[in-house]
């Protein structure tokens, strides 16, 4: 059916309600149902490709999920707990778990212990704990880890979590003889059941050494689990299992209710038989389904929009559900359009009539507006553009020619998909090394000048932070890599931080993305941010920004002691940052005020500005710096503000600032 293409991962379903599990080797608890994983491959995404991630010392009481992060926000206390403390109340949660087998209170329990940013551990200490005990216990933990992915366990914090495991299977070696292999079934049931992407072994292989027993770890899951023939079906099966019926029956089930009722009208019965399936964690396939039974068949629309009304008003299908089953029909509206042309237009209707009439959160309708925006025009001409823009963004990383690129962007004449591109663009430098994100942040820089508004930018990333959770299938440290993107777009100018409020409000609550500009504001505040960020990647375009700076003062100094016009314009020209000219205007025109002769320096600009070396656009943005720190300058020099209104009129009156220089700076 087509509804079940665009379908998510099975292990995002298990991500709330009251799901138990066999503790006995029996049935399930008190009548529940466990539902066990399918393999499930998602179509491969161009755009959501792998990154590096980095890992930090976890033991540390104040760490944060990565070691990147950790270095950046150094010195940042602003959590609910210490992890030493998080660590005394894990383990009675997980104790109970494996004696109740009951998901939902330990879901509950978990949450409210409010500490996010420590769930890394968690993962740690619930298969640590599973490790010494019977196959039932690791079952029942990997069933856990399945029913907490998505909402409660990020791909990020699981990652982490595994990632720790195999850091400490040295020490773990020693207490359990065959822990090797036991961490090896986790990883490669982890990489089945979804939790993890399959590059996760690459990655983490990197970070270990050589001679490591974590290394041990992941060559057995790789060739003794993972490259085996049904492969999929023998991991799931090498504790056990503890299923009654498997997702696609659940699914199955759920068409058979939703049939019957539309057949019959009787919505007693449905609700009936919808509380029987006890999957009150997967209602949200309940909600896709009828949604798309009812775009499939318009004359079954009134009894859909009914059912999921007064399932919502009688508290059987929650309010996360709804939205959960909404938002996965508009993931996979496009492919439904195949078989429904329409399937767009009536899905938009759906949305509408279910937030007038309150039983669907409105922030989904907000959340979905950008990228809609941006597919007004035609297919083709979007699917040439997403082409072409691939082709540019390759030839930039491979000859870091920012003119090349901005010109070879214009002759598109696609401004509408600037949005596009700066997802492509980010995407694109994820699954490369550090140079190429400082080159993706140093061009984002320069696009801001030359060619993208802000409202163009915040778009882009909107688009970008919206697709978090399926980038994150693919990349590692997918969230602490877009929250440095954010964080670095805020310290050079792109964005200001009340964007990042902005681009928040469109995001889903609690949704990866939305968190992922939480992790951003954090690096924003913390101490000394501004150095940290910008040297993140280790400034990979050429030189970092400080000595970038000191190589303009250094020419500028030569320049004014008697240098050729020139050769001062070769070096700047040969500095290869034309995205950070406007550092040049600015010590240029800081110098003029500090020297006698200003008349020189003022040439050396006019000689930039008509070879076209410096834009408009930066000496514009050079002179609003100066004139941001008037009040300091005028501390060192008293008529620093009568000497800038000069330079400012001189440079009116010759076309080197844009006319709104005034009004905005």
């Amino acid at each position: 059916m087509a509804a079940d293409e665009g379908a998510m991962s099975p292990t995002r379903m298990l991500a709330e309600g009251h799901l138990r599990v066999a503790t006995s080797g029996g049935a399930p608890a008190d009548g529940g149902i466990a539902v066990r994983h399918l393999p499930h491959h998602h179509p491969t995404k161009k755009d959501d490709v792998g990154g590096k991630t980095e890992q930090d010392n976890l033991e540390d009481a104040n760490s944060l999920p990565s070691k990147g992060l950790n270095k950046l926000v150094n010195g940042n206390s602003k959590v609910p707990a210490t992890l030493e403390d998080y660590k005394k109340l894990v383990v009675p949660v997980v104790e109970e778990y494996f004696s109740t087998g009951d998901v939902e209170l330990a879901a509950s329990e978990l949450r409210g212990l409010g500490s996010d940013q420590f769930h890394h551990y968690f993962v740690k200490k619930l298969i640590s704990m599973a490790l010494d005990r019977h196959d039932k216990e690791k079952e029942m933990a990997s069933v856990l880890l399945s029913a907490l992915y998505a909402d409660l366990l990020s791909s990020h914090m699981m990652g982490e979590g595994f990632m720790m495991l195999l850091e400490s299977s040295e020490d773990l070696t020693v207490d359990i003889p065959d822990a090797v292999d036991v961490l090896a079934v986790f990883v490669a049931r982890a990489v089945v059941d979804e939790i993890l992407p399959p590059v996760f072994l690459t990655r983490a292989r990197a970070l270990l050494p050589e001679s490591s027993k974590g290394i041990d770890v992941l060559q057995v899951a790789a060739k003794s689990y993972l490259s085996a023939p049904h492969h999929a079906e023998l991991v799931e099966r090498k504790w056990g299992g503890s299923t009654q019926f498997t997702v696609e029956e659940a699914k199955k089930r759920i068409q058979d209710i939703l049939r019957e009722y539309i057949e019959s009208g009787d919505i007693d019965e449905a609700f009936r038989c919808i509380r029987e399936l006890s999957l009150p964690f997967f209602h949200h396939e309940v909600v896709k389904c009828a949604l798309t039974f009812a775009m499939e068949n318009m004359s079954s629309q009134p009894l859909i929009l009914k059912l999921l009304k007064e399932a919502t008003a009688g508290c059987l299908i929650s309010s996360n559900q709804m939205s959960k089953g909404f938002s996965r029909l508009a993931e996979s509206v496009d492919d439904l359009s195949l078989d429904i042309p329409t399937a767009k237009t009536l899905f938009d209707k759906l949305v509408s009539t279910a937030i007038s009439e309150g039983w669907l959160d409105a922030s989904l309708s907000k959340s979905a507006a950008p990228e809609e925006e941006m597919q007004n025009a035609s297919g083709e001409k979007l699917k040439r553009f997403k082409e072409e823009s691939g082709h540019i963004i390759q030839e930039y990383f491979l000859s870091d020619d920012i003119p090349e690129l901005i010109r070879s962007l214009e002759e598109l004449s696609a401004p509408e998909y600037n949005p596009i591109f700066l997802k492509k663009l980010i995407t694109l430098a994820m699954d490369r090394k550090n140079r190429e994100k400082e080159m993706a942040s140093v061009l984002l820089s320069s696009l801001s000048l030359e060619l993208f508004s802000t409202d163009d930018i915040m778009k882009g990333f909107i688009v970008l932070l919206q697709s978090a959770e399926d980038t994150a299938l693919d990349i590692v440290d997918a969230p602490s890599e877009l929250a440095l993107f954010l964080a670095r777009a805020v310290i050079d100018e792109v964005l200001i931080p009340l964007n990042l409020d902005d681009i928040s409000s469109k995001l889903r609550p609690n949704s990866s993305g939305s968190q992922t500009v939480q992790m951003a504001c954090a690096l924003l505040s913390a101490r000394h941010s501004g150095e940290r960020i910008l040297r993140c990647w280790g400034g990979g375009t050429g030189w970092a920004v400080e000595d970038a700076k000191d190589k303009i003062s250094k020419l500028l100094e030569e320049y004014n002691t008697g240098g050729d016009l020139g050769e001062a314009c070769r070096c700047i020209r040969d500095l290869g940052m034309p995205f950070f000219n406007h550092e040049v205007v600015k010590k240029a025109l800081v110098m003029a005020m500090e020297k006698q002769n200003d008349a020189s320096i003022l040439a050396l600009l006019q000689e930039c500005f008509g070879e076209g070396l410096i834009t408009i656009n930066q000496m514009t943005k050079g002179f609003a710096r100066v004139k941001e720190g008037l009040d300091d300058l005028i501390l060192d020099i008293p008529n620093a503000q009568d000497k800038f209104g000069a330079y400012v009129e001189l440079a009116t009156g010759r076309g080197w600032l844009l006319p709104t220089f005034a009004s905005v700076s």
